[in-house]
């Protein structure tokens, strides 16, 4: 479609440089006329079908058909004005619509390109997968999502989910068996990774320092989430994930305010913090 726009452009900037008198018959209108009309049919056609089976390539054929109906519908107009009024359009109106077209075969070019490239989450879709997930009894909580599109019906993804240390060996493999197979079931995603974040439930005084934690967490602005926390006694370690909202204006900043505050209220404690991500933030 790029190619056809440019092209169209040229040889109507050639036509209107060097102009020359059109000659129309009844039989050649005629055959426009029908032509505009199968063509509208056959672009409306194609892009449903191309909606129907989630096709790219059926969509941008039948938007392809779509603007040779207009190209085709401008040669009767400008047919019209030149038998009553004697001026000839073509050459101006060729170049209008050349424009037209080139300027939608880069949309959809680069529309393609970003999905070869990668875009981020579907944010309706992840939303229903964390809804599928949060609804499993032993699921506390669910973090870095991320889907990847393969094209139609293919999704892969993974994701994290936060569970009590209490959960067996055999109990978090059934778990996440179920979780992969009602996701796919619902949503047609493969999720091929589940990590797990396991969380302290058996100690009150880790459960207390927790809380301590999340508040000094979240008195930082643009914070979105905490998560993966986990603090081992023995080895005098705490461990957790924090999410800084692309708003801020140095993340990074944020992220060693963070550090420092934590620290400051656990002195003795080697931190383990990542600075994470939100896929799906907009």
């Amino acid at each position: 479609m790029l190619y056809a726009g440019i092209t169209s452009f040229v040889e109507s900037v050639k036509q209107i440089i060097h102009p020359e008198t059109p000659e129309y018959t009844h039989i050649s209108l005629i055959i426009v006329a029908v032509a505009v009309v199968v063509k509208i049919l056959l672009g409306r056609y194609v892009k449903s079908v191309g909606k129907k089976v989630n096709s790219d390539s059926l969509i941008n054929s039948g938007e392809d058909a779509t603007l040779d109906s207009v190209i085709s519908a401008s040669t009767l107009v400008a047919a019209g004005i030149f038998l009553v009024f004697h001026i000839s359009l073509e050459a101006w109106l060729g170049a209008i619509i050349s424009l037209v077209i080139i300027k939608s075969g880069i949309e959809m070019l680069r529309d393609t390109i970003s999905r070869i490239l990668g875009e981020k989450n579907d944010v309706e879709l992840a939303k229903k997968i964390r809804k599928t997930v949060i609804a499993f009894d032993q699921v506390q909580g669910v973090y870095d999502l991320v889907l990847n599109n393969y094209g139609p019906d293919a999704w892969n993804g993974s994701l994290h989910i936060e569970v009590p240390d209490t959960c067996s060996p055999a109990d978090l493999d059934m778990l996440i068996r179920d979780i992969q197979l009602a996701v796919y079931r619902e949503h047609q995603v493969i999720l091929t990774a589940v990590g797990v974040y396991a969380v302290n439930t058996k100690d009150q005084e880790v459960i207390e320092a927790k809380k301590k934690v999340h508040d000094i967490v979240f008195s930082h602005q643009y914070v979105r989430q905490m998560h993966g926390f986990y603090l081992i006694k023995e080895k005098k370690e705490i461990r957790f994930d924090v999410v800084i909202s692309f708003d801020a204006k140095d993340r990074k900043a944020v992220y060693e305010e963070i550090l420092a505050d934590v620290q400051k209220a656990f002195p003795e404690y080697k931190l383990q913090v990542a600075m994470d991500i939100d896929y799906e933030e907009e």
